[in-house]
């Protein structure tokens, strides 16, 4: 009734290709996935993901985490991810933590707090540098004292 599968004849996991949740498709609950998924439905719920693109049609409401993500459609939560492409039809009501990359094309609604998470790492020596500069400038603009010496008028 059932094959059994011989040593030499194991079957192995294909992470090539990419899952979609089609327009007339609607997911009740959290979306876990070691793979790359496409989302043109409506998800209610959590993804946890590795790559995502929200299509125009898609929506999703609840949190995003990934490690790629480009949004066209709906998000209502938040995202967190490495690399982040807001596409100019996106609609975003949330807050947007990335890692690396923020890519926002012109014409996207966002409403949310955006912030870049550095992970724990400590100054670059960039950022070390502009605050050098900053601290050399305020020191420049004090402001020097005037000294008014008043004549008297002849009378």
């Amino acid at each position: 009734m059932f094959n059994k599968l011989k040593n030499s004849e194991e079957k192995k996991l294909n992470h090539s290709g990419r899952s979609h949740i089609g327009e007339t498709m609607q997911l009740e609950g959290d979306l876990r996935t070691s793979g790359s998924i496409d989302v043109a439905g409506l998800i209610n719920g959590n993804m946890f993901v590795t790559e995502t693109i929200i299509k125009d049609t898609g929506s999703l409401r609840g949190s995003l985490e990934a490690k790629t993500v480009e949004i066209y459609g709906h998000v209502e939560g938040k995202i967190i991810a490495d690399v982040v492409i807001v596409g100019k039809t996106a609609v975003i009501k949330g807050d947007i933590y990335f890692k690396e990359t923020l890519k926002t094309e012109e014409g996207a609604d966002i409403d949310g707090y955006i912030k870049r998470s550095n992970n724990g790492k400590l100054n670059s020596e960039e950022d070390i540098a502009i605050e050098e500069i900053v601290e050399r400038k305020e020191n420049l603009k004090k402001p020097k004292p005037i000294h008014v010496v008043q004549q008297k008028k002849a009378v």
